[in-house]
């Protein structure tokens, strides 16, 4: 799933017109991308570039082949995303107690009954539905979660009907060896469950991340054109693992993605030309 207009754009102090996204995004589809997250409903005083996201919606291409989704975090957003049309919704919690009140402005107990709401709620509107932990592979401040609180968060998610969860390395802290350790853990627990994961770069392992994830049978992944974004509650941090980057790996792997690189990367640059190359940590995009 394409990122890079939503948590890429999220920290992006040029705002980027309606008018823009929408080439981009027509571009994305016809390097053959199916799934983008094309904005989010939250507060547009507090993230000024998701300030026109019902706009952006009406003028989305129709594609029975493209499945549009955008990210909510209370009632309101669920509301608003019904309004706008668009059937898939993304949200979540941390399992951080600090970045929940950075991000959220609650504790982990609060965050996580608005979280049930907001997934009882999109069921209800029969919207598709993903919810998400985020930091499960730890903070660059305070401390990690336990492996015993993200198993029973997950649990809980599960009894709230969700049938696809996101793991999110918000902190890009992510390594081979704790991703293996914990999807081991996932998986013993829940055989059957639909996981996706959202890798973040920041220390630049989220491609080695993922190759050892592809071992346990990862069928979804989020990436972002050009490794734009980041978090602004998190110093440092970098965008998710590239498109263009995690096409070429898997390409090499052995996997068809069905997605054309040079075209991804076309418009990573489009972009790129009208906020600067600061937002990007992709390696492939500027050469393709």
């Amino acid at each position: 799933m394409e990122t890079g207009l939503r948590d890429g754009l999220q920290v992006v102090d040029r705002y980027v017109a309606v008018k823009d996204r929408l080439i981009i995004i027509n571009g994305l589809i016809d390097a053959g991308i199916k799934n983008i997250q094309v904005t989010s409903f939250v507060n547009p005083k507090k993230v000024p570039q998701m300030s026109e996201s019902e706009t952006l919606i009406k003028g989305l291409t129709k594609n029975k082949h493209v499945e549009y989704s955008a990210l909510v975090f209370n009632q309101r957003g669920v509301e608003r995303a019904v309004k706008s049309g668009i059937n898939k919704i993304e949200t979540s919690i941390s399992v951080n107690e600090s970045y929940n009140q950075k991000n959220l402005g609650l504790d982990n107990l609060q965050s996580f009954k608005k979280l049930k709401n907001v997934v009882r709620s999109s069921i209800e509107n029969k919207l598709k539905t993903r919810a998400g932990l985020q930091c499960v592979w730890g903070h660059n401040y305070d401390y990690n979660a336990t492996h015993k609180l993200i198993i029973n968060t997950i649990s809980s998610l599960l009894d709230l009907g969700v049938k696809r969860i996101s793991l999110c390395d918000t902190g890009g802290m992510a390594t081979p060896e704790t991703i293996s350790r914990l999807l081991e853990l996932i998986y013993n627990n829940f055989p059957e469950i639909d996981l996706c994961l959202h890798l973040h770069n920041t220390y630049g392992s989220g491609l080695s991340s993922l190759k050892h994830a592809l071992e346990f049978d990862i069928k979804e992944i989020d990436t972002s054109m050009g490794g734009i974004g980041g978090t602004p509650f998190i110093k440092g941090s970098k965008g998710n693992i590239a498109t263009e980057d995690t096409i070429v790996m898997l390409k090499n792997m052995g996997y068809d993605t069905g997605i054309n690189m040079e075209k991804v990367s076309r418009y990573s640059r489009y972009l790129e030309k009208i906020i600067g190359e600061l937002y990007f940590s992709g390696k492939l995009y500027k050469d393709s």
